[in-house]
């Protein structure tokens, strides 16, 4: 019995951990693209930054995997999957058998198309998903001495891109097409007020508005706007996002919509293939469809549940909740579950104060907490995370959900027997 498993970040490490817990003996062989395995991605930015040291960077560090008699293949590109011989092709031609295959590929960087653009060919413009691209950027702004730069993109990876930079002291320009930052978790409140921040920094920030054009011969030298605006630099990252890492399973009969297809066991469509993580498509019968979310918690959560069906253990996922938690500018932020206004027989609680830049929102249907975000003060946070994750009623205490001193003296009795006895996780961290 071999387990292949491609891809080495919280969906594979969390499959292959899961498999060695239940079977001691069988080969795990898993394969990454990348010269490195073990490392956390979310850190990559606090890298640049000079947050953290290559140390700190490792969750799983090399010799953690020949412990556990885990075999990785790095720097080994997987472009072909062949059910049919329980095969996979390597870009240098080398042909690997399986007996069961998890596919745990991530997600790959969007390039749109822009005028003048071709990364290959240009020098200066990099996307940012690897920890090589961390150590790319950071030798271009020291060989060409940057001190501007430009980011195509206002979401989570576009601002801690930010963030990066301005602790390097460039002076950063952030483009972003919506009408406002961090616009698919923030509303105009919360956005504002990182913005602002941001803007204390020094940082340009440019919303409804887009990159139409890149000039320069070798080197980048200049954006040009659809606005008209045209804004100098030597660097450009491009960070509108990610899509699932899946073309090389183009022949291999694997059912790919946006993502690779998945059931409740992260079972595909095809015997003994299995996916998780970024690059995983996963029917939520609470959202009622199918759904990507690039999160580390729910790609190790998947990664798990994968491990445990491919080593024979049934067991279903339950289905994840996007989560995100980064600081920005000094402003701490959080925002867990479904945070729009715009779903149907919402009811919205909101709170603020100009004077300390606090912003929190809560998001109800149907008596049930479905959503929260917390700007400026994320106290107590990891509470209502746990009331979204167990679908409690807050009805009987909706009043109180607001309160400075709120915690778990105001939850149901029920409840509350149920965290002390340890048959629920209260995500306080």
């Amino acid at each position: 019995m071999r387990y292949l498993i491609i891809g080495t970040g919280p969906a594979g490490i969390a499959a292959a951990e899961k498999i060695r817990g239940l079977d001691e003996e069988n080969e795990i062989l898993m394969l990454t693209s990348e010269e490195i395995a073990g490392y956390s991605k979310p850190l990559i930015t606090y890298f640049l930054g000079r947050k953290v040291n290559e140390d700190r960077m490792f969750y799983r560090p090399p010799w953690y995997f020949e412990e556990r008699n885990i075999s990785v293949m790095t720097s080994t590109k997987v472009i072909e999957v062949n059910p049919a011989k329980k095969l996979v092709i390597t870009e240098s031609g080398e042909a690997i058998n399986y007996d069961r295959l998890l596919i745990a590929t991530g997600g790959l960087p969007i390039v749109p198309e822009i005028e003048g653009l071709n990364p290959s060919e240009m020098e200066g413009v990099f996307t940012f998903t690897q920890w090589k691209d961390s150590k790319d950027v950071a030798k271009y702004i020291t060989d060409n001495d940057v001190t501007e730069a430009v980011v195509l993109g206002g979401g989570l990876i576009g601002l801690k891109t930010t963030e990066a930079l301005l602790e390097l002291g460039l002076k950063v320009s952030i483009v972003e097409l919506s009408d406002r930052i961090l616009s698919n978790t923030f509303d105009k409140k919360a956005s504002m007020i990182v913005t602002s921040a941001l803007q204390k920094r020094g940082c340009n920030v440019y919303t409804n508005d887009t990159i139409v054009q890149v000039k320069g011969k070798k080197k980048i030298t200049k954006v040009v706007l659809k606005s008209g605006r045209e804004i100098k630099t030597k660097l450009l990252i491009i960070a509108i996002g990610v899509k699932p890492n899946v073309g090389f399973l183009k022949e291999s009969g694997v059912r790919v919509n946006r993502g690779v297809v998945v059931n409740e066991h992260m079972e595909t469509n095809i015997t003994d293939i299995f996916a998780a993580g970024d690059c995983a498509e996963f029917y939520d019968p609470r959202l009622g469809k199918s759904s990507t979310i690039a999160i580390w918690p729910v790609a190790f959560s998947e990664g798990e549940v994968a491990g445990y069906n491919m080593a024979g253990e049934r067991v279903s996922y339950q289905g994840g909740i996007p989560m995100n938690s980064v600081e920005i500018a000094g402003v701490a932020t959080i925002s867990v579950g479904n945070t729009s206004a715009e779903v149907e027989n919402v009811e919205i609680l909101e709170y603020e104060s100009d004077k300390r830049s606090v912003y929190k929102k809560l998001v109800i249907k149907d008596g049930k907490l479905v959503g929260a975000v917390f700007v400026g003060d994320i106290d107590r946070a990891g509470i209502y995370t746990g009331l979204i994750l167990q679908k409690v009623d807050v009805s009987s205490f909706k009043d109180d959900l607001m309160r400075d001193d709120f915690g778990l003296v105001y939850l149901p009795k029920e409840y509350r027997k149920k965290l002390m006895e340890g048959e629920l996780k209260v995500w306080l961290e």
